[in-house]
Protein backbone atom coordinates (compact mmCIF):
# COMPACT_ATOMS: atom_id res chain seq x y z
CA UNK A 1 0.00 0.00 0.00
CA UNK A 2 1.27 3.43 -0.90
CA UNK A 3 0.62 6.89 0.58
CA UNK A 4 0.03 9.77 -1.79
CA UNK A 5 1.68 13.13 -0.99
CA UNK A 6 0.62 16.57 -2.22
CA UNK A 7 3.37 16.48 -4.78
CA UNK A 8 1.99 13.30 -6.17
CA UNK A 9 4.85 11.16 -4.96
CA UNK A 10 3.98 7.99 -3.32
CA UNK A 11 5.93 6.79 -0.32
CA UNK A 12 5.86 3.60 1.45
CA UNK A 13 4.70 3.70 5.08
CA UNK A 14 8.00 2.37 6.13
CA UNK A 15 9.78 5.38 4.77
CA UNK A 16 8.00 8.01 6.91
CA UNK A 17 10.58 10.12 8.80
CA UNK A 18 9.68 11.17 12.37
CA UNK A 19 11.46 14.30 13.66
CA UNK A 20 12.32 15.23 17.38
CA UNK A 21 14.46 13.70 20.07
CA UNK A 22 14.39 10.03 20.51
CA UNK A 23 12.69 8.65 23.59
CA UNK A 24 14.90 7.92 26.51
CA UNK A 25 15.91 4.43 27.04
CA UNK A 26 14.59 2.66 30.10
CA UNK A 27 16.84 3.23 33.12
CA UNK A 28 18.66 6.22 31.60
CA UNK A 29 19.17 9.47 33.60
CA UNK A 30 17.13 12.42 32.41
CA UNK A 31 19.01 15.01 30.42
CA UNK A 32 19.67 18.40 31.91
CA UNK A 33 19.68 21.76 30.14
CA UNK A 34 22.96 22.87 28.72
CA UNK A 35 25.04 24.79 31.23
CA UNK A 36 22.85 23.98 34.21
CA UNK A 37 23.40 21.42 36.85
CA UNK A 38 27.03 21.01 35.88
CA UNK A 39 29.39 20.08 38.63
CA UNK A 40 31.80 22.87 39.69
CA UNK A 41 34.32 20.35 40.73
CA UNK A 42 34.30 21.43 44.46
CA UNK A 43 32.11 21.66 47.60
CA UNK A 44 29.12 23.96 47.51
CA UNK A 45 29.58 27.33 49.27
CA UNK A 46 27.65 27.58 52.55
CA UNK A 47 24.72 29.96 52.63
CA UNK A 48 25.41 32.88 54.98
CA UNK A 49 22.81 33.01 57.84
CA UNK A 50 20.54 36.01 57.95
CA UNK A 51 21.49 38.17 60.94
CA UNK A 52 18.51 39.40 62.99
CA UNK A 53 19.19 42.61 64.92
CA UNK A 54 18.89 42.18 68.72
CA UNK A 55 19.24 45.90 69.55
CA UNK A 56 16.66 47.31 72.00
CA UNK A 57 15.32 50.82 72.43
CA UNK A 58 16.58 51.56 75.95
CA UNK A 59 15.10 55.06 76.08
CA UNK A 60 11.57 54.12 77.26
CA UNK A 61 13.00 51.46 79.60
CA UNK A 62 15.31 53.99 81.26
CA UNK A 63 12.48 56.52 81.54
CA UNK A 64 10.14 54.06 83.27
CA UNK A 65 12.94 52.95 85.59
CA UNK A 66 13.63 56.56 86.55
CA UNK A 67 9.94 57.19 87.19
CA UNK A 68 9.84 54.09 89.39
CA UNK A 69 12.81 55.27 91.44
CA UNK A 70 11.27 58.73 91.89
CA UNK A 71 7.99 57.15 92.99
CA UNK A 72 9.75 55.01 95.60
CA UNK A 73 11.67 58.04 96.90
CA UNK A 74 8.51 60.13 97.20
CA UNK A 75 6.61 57.38 98.99
CA UNK A 76 9.55 56.74 101.31
CA UNK A 77 9.89 60.42 102.11
CA UNK A 78 6.17 60.64 102.85
CA UNK A 79 6.32 57.71 105.23
CA UNK A 80 9.37 59.19 106.97
CA UNK A 81 7.75 62.64 107.19
CA UNK A 82 4.69 61.10 108.81
CA UNK A 83 6.24 58.45 111.04
CA UNK A 84 9.90 59.44 111.48
CA UNK A 85 11.19 60.72 114.84
CA UNK A 86 9.72 64.18 114.15
CA UNK A 87 6.93 63.08 111.86
CA UNK A 88 3.55 64.79 111.84
CA UNK A 89 1.85 61.54 112.87
CA UNK A 90 4.02 61.07 115.96
CA UNK A 91 2.26 62.36 119.13
CA UNK A 92 3.96 65.36 120.71
CA UNK A 93 4.15 63.50 124.02
CA UNK A 94 6.27 60.85 122.31
CA UNK A 95 8.50 63.49 120.72
CA UNK A 96 9.26 65.24 124.02
CA UNK A 97 9.89 61.91 125.75
CA UNK A 98 12.81 61.39 123.35
CA UNK A 99 14.54 64.64 124.40
CA UNK A 100 17.15 63.96 127.06
CA UNK A 101 17.20 66.08 130.20
CA UNK A 102 13.60 67.30 130.14
CA UNK A 103 11.96 67.58 133.56
CA UNK A 104 8.22 67.27 134.01
CA UNK A 105 6.08 68.82 136.74
CA UNK A 106 2.52 68.32 137.95
CA UNK A 107 1.39 71.93 137.73
CA UNK A 108 -1.65 73.00 139.74
CA UNK A 109 -3.38 76.29 140.37
CA UNK A 110 -4.74 77.51 143.69
CA UNK A 111 -7.59 79.27 141.94
CA UNK A 112 -9.99 77.51 139.58
CA UNK A 113 -9.34 80.05 136.86
CA UNK A 114 -5.63 80.30 137.76
CA UNK A 115 -6.06 84.10 137.57
CA UNK A 116 -4.63 86.14 140.42
CA UNK A 117 -3.54 89.78 140.38
CA UNK A 118 -0.23 90.90 141.80
CA UNK A 119 3.22 89.36 142.26
CA UNK A 120 3.27 85.58 142.77
CA UNK A 121 5.77 83.03 144.10
CA UNK A 122 6.61 79.80 142.28
CA UNK A 123 8.39 76.57 143.19
CA UNK A 124 10.55 76.45 140.08
CA UNK A 125 12.86 79.12 138.73
CA UNK A 126 12.01 79.99 136.05
CA UNK A 127 8.47 78.78 136.75
CA UNK A 128 6.74 76.22 134.53
CA UNK A 129 3.09 77.02 135.24
CA UNK A 130 0.60 77.75 137.98
CA UNK A 131 -1.45 80.77 138.97
CA UNK A 132 -0.86 83.87 136.88
CA UNK A 133 -2.10 87.33 136.06
CA UNK A 134 -5.29 87.56 133.91
CA UNK A 135 -3.43 88.80 130.82
CA UNK A 136 -0.68 86.96 128.96
CA UNK A 137 2.65 88.07 127.59
CA UNK A 138 2.73 88.43 123.81
CA UNK A 139 4.30 85.18 122.53
CA UNK A 140 4.31 85.26 118.75
CA UNK A 141 8.04 84.83 118.33
CA UNK A 142 8.66 87.92 120.46
CA UNK A 143 12.22 88.86 121.39
CA UNK A 144 12.49 90.71 124.72
CA UNK A 145 15.81 92.28 125.59
CA UNK A 146 14.74 92.92 129.17
CA UNK A 147 13.31 90.77 131.93
CA UNK A 148 9.58 90.10 131.62
CA UNK A 149 7.09 89.56 134.49
CA UNK A 150 6.88 85.82 135.16
CA UNK A 151 3.20 86.17 136.08
CA UNK A 152 2.43 87.22 132.50
CA UNK A 153 4.76 84.56 131.13
CA UNK A 154 2.86 81.84 133.00
CA UNK A 155 -0.36 82.89 131.33
CA UNK A 156 1.45 82.52 127.99
CA UNK A 157 2.52 79.00 128.95
CA UNK A 158 -1.11 78.21 129.76
CA UNK A 159 -1.91 79.11 126.14
CA UNK A 160 0.79 76.76 124.86
CA UNK A 161 3.85 79.01 124.61
CA UNK A 162 7.47 77.95 125.00
CA UNK A 163 9.45 80.52 126.97
CA UNK A 164 13.19 80.57 126.23
CA UNK A 165 15.03 82.28 129.10
CA UNK A 166 18.75 82.98 129.13
CA UNK A 167 21.34 84.26 131.55
CA UNK A 168 21.78 88.03 131.02
CA UNK A 169 25.58 87.81 130.76
CA UNK A 170 25.63 85.49 127.74
CA UNK A 171 27.91 86.59 124.88
CA UNK A 172 26.13 88.39 122.05
CA UNK A 173 26.71 85.58 119.53
CA UNK A 174 25.02 83.07 121.84
CA UNK A 175 22.04 85.36 122.31
CA UNK A 176 21.82 85.64 118.52
CA UNK A 177 21.72 81.85 118.25
CA UNK A 178 18.76 81.81 120.64
CA UNK A 179 16.99 84.57 118.71
CA UNK A 180 17.09 82.40 115.59
CA UNK A 181 15.26 79.69 117.49
CA UNK A 182 12.36 82.03 118.26
CA UNK A 183 12.10 84.67 115.55
CA UNK A 184 9.07 84.12 113.36
CA UNK A 185 7.77 81.16 115.35
CA UNK A 186 4.35 81.41 116.92
CA UNK A 187 3.87 80.34 120.52
CA UNK A 188 7.45 81.20 121.49
CA UNK A 189 9.20 84.10 123.24
CA UNK A 190 12.72 84.91 124.40
CA UNK A 191 13.95 87.01 127.32
CA UNK A 192 16.83 87.31 129.78
CA UNK A 193 16.22 85.90 133.27
CA UNK A 194 18.34 87.28 136.13
CA UNK A 195 19.76 84.67 138.53
CA UNK A 196 19.44 81.78 136.09
CA UNK A 197 21.66 78.85 137.12
CA UNK A 198 22.29 77.68 133.53
CA UNK A 199 23.08 79.43 130.28
CA UNK A 200 19.58 78.80 128.94
CA UNK A 201 16.33 77.38 130.27
CA UNK A 202 13.25 76.40 128.25
CA UNK A 203 9.80 76.32 129.82
CA UNK A 204 6.44 74.99 128.68
CA UNK A 205 3.40 74.25 130.83
CA UNK A 206 4.68 71.44 133.08
CA UNK A 207 8.02 71.00 131.25
CA UNK A 208 11.53 72.41 131.64
CA UNK A 209 14.92 71.88 130.01
CA UNK A 210 18.07 73.61 131.32
CA UNK A 211 21.22 73.63 129.19
CA UNK A 212 24.78 74.96 129.27
CA UNK A 213 25.09 75.43 125.52
CA UNK A 214 22.78 77.87 123.66
CA UNK A 215 23.58 75.95 120.46
CA UNK A 216 22.36 72.63 121.85
CA UNK A 217 20.16 70.85 119.30
CA UNK A 218 17.66 69.91 122.00
CA UNK A 219 16.41 73.50 122.00
CA UNK A 220 14.88 72.92 118.58
CA UNK A 221 13.47 69.56 119.66
CA UNK A 222 11.86 71.07 122.76
CA UNK A 223 10.24 73.90 120.81
CA UNK A 224 9.01 71.68 117.99
CA UNK A 225 7.45 69.20 120.39
CA UNK A 226 5.78 71.55 122.88
CA UNK A 227 4.97 74.89 121.21
CA UNK A 228 1.15 75.12 121.09
CA UNK A 229 0.89 71.51 122.33
CA UNK A 230 1.68 71.72 126.06
CA UNK A 231 -1.32 73.81 127.06
CA UNK A 232 -4.24 74.01 129.46
CA UNK A 233 -6.28 75.91 126.89
CA UNK A 234 -6.09 74.32 123.42
CA UNK A 235 -6.38 76.83 120.56
CA UNK A 236 -5.91 79.81 122.88
CA UNK A 237 -4.09 82.67 121.17
CA UNK A 238 -0.60 83.95 121.80
CA UNK A 239 -1.32 87.23 120.07
CA UNK A 240 -2.96 90.27 121.61
CA UNK A 241 -1.05 90.08 124.88
CA UNK A 242 1.05 92.65 126.69
CA UNK A 243 4.70 93.41 126.05
CA UNK A 244 5.43 94.38 129.64
CA UNK A 245 9.01 94.35 130.96
CA UNK A 246 10.37 94.38 134.50
CA UNK A 247 9.94 92.11 137.48
CA UNK A 248 6.38 93.11 138.43
CA UNK A 249 3.12 92.29 136.59
CA UNK A 250 0.62 94.91 135.59
CA UNK A 251 -1.81 95.87 138.34
CA UNK A 252 -5.52 95.14 138.22
CA UNK A 253 -6.21 98.78 137.43
CA UNK A 254 -3.73 98.80 134.56
CA UNK A 255 -5.15 95.61 133.08
CA UNK A 256 -8.74 96.75 133.39
CA UNK A 257 -7.92 100.08 131.80
CA UNK A 258 -6.16 98.38 128.91
CA UNK A 259 -8.23 95.27 128.32
CA UNK A 260 -11.45 95.63 130.29
CA UNK A 261 -13.11 92.23 130.75
CA UNK A 262 -11.51 90.59 127.70
CA UNK A 263 -8.88 88.62 129.61
CA UNK A 264 -8.91 84.84 129.35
Amino acid sequence: MSISTPSGDEKSPGSVKVTGKPAAKPGAKPATPSGKGKSTGGPRKPIAPVKVSQDRNWGPIAMFAAVGVIFVVIVGWGVWAAWGPDGASVPWQTKISRVDGVQTFDVKCKETSCHIYGPLAYEQSPPVGGDHTPIWQQCMGNIYTEQIPKEHAMHSLEHGAVWVAYRPDLPADQVEALKKQVTGKGYTMLSPYPGLDKAVSLQAWGYQLKLDDPNDGRITDFINALAKNATKEPNATCGGGVTAVGDKPLTEEQIQAKFGGQQQ
